[in-house]
């Protein structure tokens, strides 16, 4: 197939394409490549997807360009027919989003705008998009399901990926395009984004400095290691939504519709303590790590716990890597990569 993966500089987008081309998929990668964090380790996913293209039977073509800007994407349309769509790009980060929202309407909303619309209009067999679990926001009840309402977000950034959940409803309703939104759960793994905790208490630890622990360390996440979140999108891609005939207007499901129009969780399933994910890292260093105790920050979600029984069904597949695997494999990716340079 030819795949069209945004965000390919990206933590997760960068991951996807390099499945894809070492499945023998033709990959036409776009993105940016903003400086929200390393240009140099986005740089550097680029140039290693450049080698997998070498060694593989896949194509690969890179298009430098920022897709809240029309022209880049209908360009990229007109040059290309694809068999599917996999829009990864987004500006992420929930504490930013109190800091710069205009970054997320522009990331978030606009490109998202532009990209449906060339769907629409290219007659794309498949998007599948990436959502987040922040979504779930206030909701307590755990774990959380597809089925179950998120309409109370905590943060910016929530709110923008919940609309993008509610822009895809509407043109597979209006259109008939099937799309599939995939809410990720706290996802880590090697050439992961240093803005995320796995990153920076590595990095600090090696350093010699404290590393801030919010909510003292009790708060819970269900954290997804990249090659699971990996598999579930390339499944969910390859398989098409469907139209779902028991779906009722009178008492709707959020996950489905009358439409092409799914969501599904892509979580562990296994909720760890931060604290836990701390004395992982400390194991996979050798290092016990200084921690400052701090409170929980505004906008942050106590707990996240993903209910993934939807996405098994309809595909197949279920996360399964352990948190104690998957962070020794980033801590030995990043030795590997920041010794090296």
């Amino acid at each position: 197939m030819k795949v069209l993966v945004t965000g390919c500089a990206g933590f997760i987008g960068f991951h996807t394409a390099q499945r894809l081309l070492k499945r023998g998929d033709d990959v036409v990668g776009i993105d940016n490549v903003n400086d929200y964090y390393d240009t140099s380790l986005k740089e550097a996913r680029l140039k290693e997807l450049d080698t997998t293209a070498a060694q593989s039977e896949g194509r690969y073509e890179f298009v430098r360009g920022d897709l809240a800007e029309q022209t880049v994407v209908d360009d990229c349309f007109k040059a290309h027919k694809f068999d599917r769509v996999i829009h990864l790009a987004a500006q992420a980060g929930v504490r930013y989003s109190l800091e710069n929202p205009h970054s997320y309407v522009r990331s978030n909303i606009v490109a998202f705008t532009n990209i449906i619309e060339a769907c629409r209009y290219a007659a794309t067999p498949h998007l599948t998009y990436a959502s987040t679990s922040s979504v779930y926001g206030a909701n307590t009840k755990m774990p959380f399901s597809e089925h179950d309402g998120a309409n109370h977000p905590l943060q910016f950034y929530a709110a923008t990926k919940k609309a993008n959940e509610m822009m895809a409803h509407s043109y597979s309703h209006l259109f008939g395009l099937p799309t599939t939104g995939l809410r990720f759960f706290t996802v880590y793994g090697p050439w992961g984004r240093p803005d995320m905790a796995l990153f920076k208490f590595t990095q600090k630890i090696l350093a010699g400095e404290p590393i801030p622990v919010f909510n003292h360390g009790n708060h819970t996440r269900d954290f997804t290691y990249v090659d699971d979140i990996v598999e579930g999108v390339l499944r969910a891609s390859d398989d098409i939504a469907a139209h779902n005939p028991d779906w009722s207007s009178g008492d709707p499901d959020p996950a489905s519709s009358n439409a092409p129009f799914r969501l599904f969780n892509i979580g562990n399933n296994n909720p760890v303590k931060l604290s836990a994910y701390i004395e992982a890292i400390e194991s996979s260093l050798g290092i016990k790590a200084q921690k400052e105790l701090l409170p929980l920050q505004p906008g942050d979600a106590p707990d996240t716990f993903a209910d993934s029984t939807e996405l098994k069904k309809a595909v197949g597949y279920k996360a399964k890597t352990s948190v104690e695997i998957g962070v020794a494999n980033f801590v030995s990716w990043y030795k590997s990569f920041y010794n090296g340079r």
